[in-house]
């Protein structure tokens, strides 16, 4: 029979050391206030784009709930209540004490226990000071030409510095976060928070750092994925190769434009932000086709008589391509395609050295690289 010193010594190493404490599930405790005793609050684990009911159960008389549930590795959750959603990062071992006031039309709340959880934590109490002086400057943007609703363009013109700096001031300080946090999942959270098309240099940089981290994690593994795809359309990669079907049936070759500055240009008929664009191409292109530019449009349509309609009416004289698969077709996949338009400026030796140049911006590149 053990001694009962030895049982008092395995006891205090279990309180010391939290070796007792049970790591095949996690625990999550909470308490609101303003929560409806028997209301229903739910526990959903979310995967990718979708979110899996995983649990439920009621409030107490008191607005406390508690659910017990296990986690292959470090993974998001949410716990929801009516209109209120609070995200949540658990894993096996966790137990998270949650608090928040559900009148507060923030979301705010106080969480403890996890350290992912409580990183979540830190980065939307940074994200909500911004998103509060954005709202404020919304609703007087609002009160004001509510008062004087001719000078709508005025006011905007007006307040529009003041509104892109707290905009700015956001989308930098959520890109510090995530650099700063790439051992958490928290910070996976925060680089999925931007643009790609303005912060593809960033997340591919970050994508980098997180490789050996949350390999078992299914939204992390298809980011890898997809920033895989997006390092080899950057600039300064050599542009993937493609053969694509003609406006006429005859297949065209990226190769076939070796040794032209080529913009490929992802377009739709469709697409109206493209519509309007295209008068800035066409001015582009009848300025520099002189001068080793040329164009290849490729459309997402999948309705060639559209497609043919279109070209017709905006005066497309360039190459023309497309799969009419819309966002399915293997090229515009190659290209890491999610919105259109898109473009991509081609050097002679098939290098990428631009992306995306409209208008002004456009003009501007070809003048300084065409002379």
């Amino acid at each position: 029979m053990k001694s009962l010193k030895h049982i008092a010594c395995l006891f205090i190493l279990c309180i010391t050391f939290a070796a007792c404490k049970d790591s095949s599930k996690f625990v999550i405790e909470g308490q609101f206030t303003n929560a409806k005793p028997q209301g229903k609050v739910y526990l959903f684990g979310l995967q990718k784009d979708n979110s899996k009911a995983l649990d439920s159960t009621v409030f107490s008389e008191k607005g406390e709930f508690k659910f017990e549930h296990t986690t292959p590795g470090v993974d998001f959750f949410r716990i929801s209540t009516g209109v209120n959603e609070y995200m949540i990062i658990a894993k096996n071992g966790d137990h998270i004490k949650i608090t928040a006031d559900l009148t507060e039309k923030n979301l705010a709340y106080s969480i403890s226990g996890a350290s992912d959880a409580e990183k979540l934590h830190e980065l939307n109490t940074i994200k909500n000071q911004y998103v509060g002086r954005i709202n404020a400057i919304q609703a007087q943007f609002d009160q004001t030409v509510q008062a004087q609703p001719d000078k709508r363009e005025m006011v905007m013109e007006q307040m529009r510095p003041k509104y892109m700096v707290e905009v700015n001031g956001l989308n930098q300080a959520i890109l510090k976060f995530a650099q700063e946090n790439t051992e958490s999942l928290a910070g996976f959270y925060a680089i999925n928070l931007l643009n790609p098309a303005e912060y593809e240099k960033e997340m591919v940089a970050y994508s980098d750092k997180i490789k050996s981290s949350f390999n078992e994690n299914p939204a992390v593994i298809e980011f890898l994925k997809k920033m895989a795809g997006l390092k080899a359309v950057q600039v300064g990669q050599p542009a993937p190769q493609f053969t694509i079907n003609g406006i006429n049936g005859t297949p065209v070759k990226l190769s076939d434009f070796k040794g032209k500055y080529v913009m490929v240009d992802f377009w739709a008929s469709w697409c109206m932000p493209c519509r309007q664009e295209n008068p800035n191409l066409v001015k582009a292109y009848n300025t520099y086709k002189g001068k080793n530019f040329t164009v290849l449009g490729i459309s997402l349509d999948k309705d060639p008589v559209a497609w043919k309609k279109a070209i017709e009416a905006d005066k497309l004289t360039w190459n023309h391509a497309s799969e009419l698969a819309d966002f399915e077709g293997s090229t515009v996949r190659m290209y890491q395609i999610e919105a259109i338009p898109s473009s991509f400026l081609i050097d002679p030796k098939g290098v990428i050295i631009a992306k995306n140049l409209r208008g002004e911006e456009l003009e501007n590149f070809l003048n300084k690289t065409l002379r």
